[in-house]
């Protein structure tokens, strides 16, 4: 039994808005980071969606969903590193209070 694709589709777009929600009104960098990577879980649950609705016996939308998942991780990688670097100079990660790149 397989659910209908507006469900799955539903599911993905209330993901992706609580994810966009959190990454737009959230001042913590590393909460930042995770709504971010809620959207690209969102972006995921679409391409398999779709690729089992559209062409189930290709494995099509599960190896784009695993290069998301490889630049997710590279992404977040160089993310938690940049916070990090930012934390031991001025002791937060509030977004409100980083005025490193500016002049």
């Amino acid at each position: 039994m397989q659910l209908p694709l507006t469900y799955v589709l539903s599911f993905s777009a209330l993901l992706f808005g609580i994810g966009l929600y959190g990454a737009l009104t959230l001042q913590n960098a590393i909460r930042i980071l995770m709504c971010i990577e809620i959207m690209l879980n969102a972006v995921n649950v679409n391409l398999i969606a779709f690729s089992r609705y559209l062409s189930p016996l290709q494995p099509a939308g599960q190896a784009f969903v695993i290069f998301v998942m490889t630049v997710a991780a590279a992404e977040v990688a160089v993310g938690l590193a940049i916070i990090l670097m930012i934390a031991r100079r001025r002791d937060t990660i509030d977004i409100d209070r980083m005025n490193l790149l500016k002049w």
